[in-house]
């Protein structure tokens, strides 16, 4: 099994080390290349996918075409649409693999079976959830009570490397502005 997913669910709740052998037969191990989508817009969503190494963006096409990223995952983070996975339908949101990137792969029918023979992890899932969405709340508040300046300020000062490693027109999808808007926010900052 895959260290980090066995850390991960180990700092997350209680599991019997001998139980943990388990976790393995569960997920299907994946390297995505750079650009290449782990999921699309329209098609049935029935996994679910935890980022060993790499980076993801989940997105959607905008009635005038253009992408609208609304997040990012990466090491030790969860990415799917949660609301199709949950409900076995068409996804509603495309996810783009931003980087090479490696993940450990569920089905929501594997996962059934996996919290049937291991209970203790509705623990590890509804936790990690529960500080997923603790995020998504506060990203709302930083969108809704700050300018794009602040926000952008506030994302670089929280998360430095990721900037890092996130192209820039992603980046400003997701903060909602224009890359050219960015250049001008990141040339004051240097100023």
């Amino acid at each position: 099994m895959n260290n980090a997913l066995l850390t991960h669910v180990i700092n997350h709740c209680a599991v019997k080390p001998d139980q943990l052998a388990l976790l393995d037969s569960f997920f299907e191990h994946r390297i995505y290349k750079k650009n290449e989508l782990l999921l699309s817009e329209g098609q049935r969503c029935h996994e679910k996918f935890f980022i060993i190494k790499g980076c993801t963006n989940l997105f959607y096409l905008k009635q005038n075409g253009t992408e609208q990223t609304i997040d990012f995952a990466i090491e030790n983070w969860w990415t799917s649409d949660f609301m199709a996975f949950q409900q076995n339908v068409v996804s509603q949101f495309s996810i783009r693999a931003v980087e090479t990137t490696e993940v450990l792969a569920i089905t929501s029918e594997r996962q059934q079976d996996l919290l049937r023979q291991m209970p203790e992890l509705s623990e590890y899932f509804h936790g990690v959830f529960q500080r997923a969405y603790a995020a998504a709340q506060i990203r709302f508040k930083l969108l809704y009570g700050h300018s794009k300046e602040e926000l952008y300020h506030h994302f670089n000062q929280k998360f430095p490397a990721f900037i890092q490693r996130v192209p820039q027109y992603l980046l400003a999808s997701f903060l909602g502005i224009t890359p050219e808007y960015l250049s001008e926010i990141k040339k004051k900052r240097i100023s």
